[in-house]
């Protein structure tokens, strides 16, 4: 007969005197800051107030579209918000008998599903590893089913510009008539890759940077349920380097608290050590520097410079942080000092100062200048040698007078003028003064000015003549967002080349002689040349159509058409 482990060491009269070992418990898997902590209701999602009043004002009036189509940069909550909406669409509330809310009550079956991820009617795809027809395809025949349990058979798509062009043909006709049952939910970092016939068959949402402030108060927020203590400047530090991005900020707060040292058995975030964890510049030494190059100092400025090399802070993060410090001064002497608080109280005095001290002018070449420094470091083979570079190049534009005053200088008789020795020598007695008058320097509001397109219509008429190519994007694909020449900023209505900006520009450039700033951006416009054609021709078509002898021609001859004279079109 074979004992069983029962019978070993506990049963009665086989007391061994060993008492039973715990076993020990298992372990707990930590989960990041940026899963633990991912909105769960609208509330939660911090930011995108005027989304949540479009999505609470359209479910409240059941105007619900069946295609959303989530934009912005990453980590600010795109993907959260397409399972919020899912959430919001199916919830029944905790007596099962509710409808779609913009507040699911998270306890109810469909919302505890979804949230967790196993919900069979929320079926979440990611386009970037599922790019071809066959998986739209697979889609397209499943919506044709009702669904299984909840109120609406929801797709969510995430990345969706990487679908290919025939995968995104193939979704066309069922996103544009889907059953009633079927919502889809796109998400994408890049929606000028999405195809025009997609985006107008879905409601977009551009979702917003989440601003510093903000996104302090949730890490604040964090902080106290985390049982962590953290500096005020600390937080605003990680904030300003999440860029708007709450997963961004959430990933580098996690990685502070790990890095902070403990007080009182409890971790304190500070933050020299988050500046030393990012490799930024330390303030003091960007105000240093700031100062040694408004005083021409470069044996100073060089070894200040080569101190931040020891300490292992990245040259272009240097670069940055002057950058940073040149618009404060800029902004303060604009007057917008409220932007001033999330600098220390030290740098604002500073700032202050250099307001009152440095002209608009001064403070725009060394912006430019830095900007042209930033590319060449973060370009160079040797970025602290490019560094060194573009800060002594600094140096002496600083000092440099600007051409405002250059003019005043020549036209009061180059008194003073830099490198005036070298010019024909100076005349004395009564023949010096005709002398002078005899070419006067026109004032600068008398100069000849740039002569740019006068509208948006004109600029591409023009682009068309001397670059056909170009000119003809410009005319279908472009939606006009700013034209103040020699600014342009327009939003891509189907995707284009990389650098199509940069062709902009240097079009441009070759056109009216000027550089020309040229962005683009994903904020709405007008609509493109080629549509206004289009929507121009319709409305004249219709109005002739409306006129009582051509009605009556068209019911007397059906098929005849109504043709543009403009276009020759019908």
């Amino acid at each position: 007969m074979t004992d069983s482990p029962e019978d070993h060491g506990s049963g009665p009269g086989l007391d061994l005197g060993v008492p039973a070992q715990p076993q020990p418990p298992a372990p707990k898997s930590y989960r990041v800051l940026a899963r633990a902590y991912r909105p769960q209701t609208f509330a939660e999602l911090i930011g995108q107030e005027a989304m949540v009043r479009t999505l609470a004002n359209a479910i409240r009036r059941d105007r619900l579209p069946h295609a959303f189509l989530m934009t912005g940069v990453r980590g600010v909550g795109k993907t959260s918000t397409a399972r919020l909406i899912a959430k919001a669409l199916n919830c029944v509330g905790p007596d099962g008998q509710g409808g779609p809310t913009i507040d699911p009550c998270g306890v109810c079956e469909p919302c505890k599903a979804i949230a967790e991820g196993r919900h069979i009617d929320v079926v979440e795809m990611d386009a970037a590893s599922h790019t071809g027809v066959d998986d739209v395809r697979e889609i397209i025949e499943a919506v044709r089913y009702a669904s299984v349990s909840a109120r609406f058979k929801i797709y969510i798509i995430d990345e969706v510009h990487m679908l290919s062009r025939n995968a995104f043909n193939a979704l066309l006709k069922t996103l544009e008539e889907p059953p009633e049952h079927v919502k889809f939910l796109f998400a994408t970092t890049e929606v000028n890759k999405v195809p025009i016939t997609v985006l107008s068959r879905c409601q977009r949402f551009d979702l917003r940077r989440i601003p510093v402030d903000l996104l302090v108060d949730n890490f604040r927020m964090i902080c106290g349920k985390e049982g962590v203590d953290a500096e005020e400047d600390a937080l605003r530090l990680i904030a300003t380097a999440a860029e708007g991005s709450a997963r961004d900020g959430q990933s580098i707060l996690d990685q502070a608290i790990a890095h902070a040292g403990m007080v009182d058995g409890r971790a304190f975030v500070q933050v020299e050590q988050v500046r030393e964890m990012l490799g930024l510049s330390d303030r003091g030494a960007t105000r240093r520097l700031f100062d040694q190059i408004l005083d021409g100092d470069a044996t100073a400025l060089l070894a200040t410079l080569a101190e931040q090399e020891t300490l292992g802070v990245e040259p272009v993060a240097t670069i940055n942080a002057l950058l940073e410090l040149i618009h404060a001064v800029t902004m303060a002497k604009a007057g917008r000092g409220a932007g001033l608080e999330r600098h220390p109280e030290a740098e604002r005095a500073a700032i202050a100062g250099w307001a009152e001290e440095l002209s608009f002018p001064v403070l725009h070449r060394l912006w430019q200048l830095l900007l042209k420094g930033h590319a060449e470091v973060v370009a160079a083979a040797r970025p602290q040698a490019a560094s060194e570079m573009a800060l002594l190049r600094l140096i002496h534009a600083a000092t440099m007078p600007d051409p405002l005053e250059l003019a005043r200088m020549i036209r009061e008789g180059g008194q003073g003028a830099p490198g005036g020795q070298g010019g024909a020598p100076a005349v004395d007695g009564p023949s010096a003064a005709p002398a002078a008058a005899a070419a006067p320097l026109p004032a600068p509001e008398e100069a000849a000015r740039p002569v740019f397109p006068p509208d948006f219509a004109a600029m591409v008429a023009a682009l068309l003549d001397r670059f056909p190519r170009l000119g003809a994007e410009m005319h279908d694909y472009v939606s006009l967002v700013r034209y103040e020449p020699p600014v342009l900023d327009f939003r891509i209505l189907q995707p284009l080349d990389a650098d199509f900006p940069r062709q902009v520009a240097a079009a441009l450039k070759d056109l009216t002689g000027q550089s020309w700033t040229v962005g683009s951006t994903d904020a709405p416009g007008e609509p493109s040349l080629r549509e206004q054609q289009v929507l121009a021709r319709e409305a004249r078509i219709a109005h002739a159509s409306a006129q009582p002898v051509i009605a009556a021609a068209l019911d007397a001859f059906p098929g005849a058409v109504v043709m543009d004279p403009a276009s020759g079109q019908s």
